[in-house]
């Protein structure tokens, strides 16, 4: 089955896609609240911090439990990483999502301005498409950040949330560093026990 890998520097990334229990808890619990903060506040719900209301930080406590073995799950087509420094500030994730037809006309519907995109090369996954998104209209929409490839039989997209918009700009260049290590690799069984791993050539 294909699933993905990419270089994500340690310096700068904490993995929530491998980090299981206790470890990497403080990470992905603040990846979320960033996240749940940014879909309320689009919805005009009021921001929840660390003081904030029980409810909030009991559900981004209880999604930071569920989510690594939710990935796990995934077996490879969904990876998430934090930013090192301030990881409310930035999350970036990864999926490989099978190119079905009805997955194509729902990306053929999306709205205009995700039309605004220029070309991005990755040296495993060749040309794809970058849309950089740093003050979207809507002043509630946190800045983001998509890249995409079609590789004909699946589609591999890398999308980053900031919680920033003064500070995303500084980002780009380490999101577009991960874009390019993006890859897809797949393991074919051999005999009866061997397993084959089929990196990108």
């Amino acid at each position: 089955m294909p699933r993905l890998q990419a270089d994500a520097p340690a310096d700068r990334w904490v993995p929530v896609t491998e980090s299981l229990g206790f470890r990497g808890r403080r990470h992905r619990k603040a990846a979320i609240r960033m996240l749940l903060n940014q879909a309320g506040a689009a919805m005009g719900a009021p921001e929840q911090g660390d003081g904030g209301g029980r409810r909030g930080g009991f559900t981004a406590w209880a999604m930071s439990q569920a989510t690594p073995f939710l990935m796990r799950r995934a077996a490879g087509r969904v990876l998430v990483w934090v930013w090192k420094d301030d990881p409310e500030l930035l999350v970036a994730m990864a999926q490989l999502q099978e190119a079905t037809p009805q997955l194509r006309t729902a990306r053929a519907m999306m709205p205009m301005e995700y039309d605004d995109t220029e070309e991005f090369r990755n040296p495993h996954l060749g040309f794809g498409e970058r849309l950089l998104m740093s003050l979207p209209e809507d002043p509630r929409t946190p800045p983001f950040a998509t890249y995409t490839w079609d590789t004909g039989t699946h589609f591999v997209v890398l999308t980053a949330v900031c919680s920033d918009r003064q500070r995303f700009g500084m980002l780009t260049s380490a999101l577009d560093a991960l874009a390019r290590s993006l890859r897809i690799v797949e393991d074919l069984t051999v005999g009866e026990h061997e397993i084959l791993r089929l990196d990108p050539s």
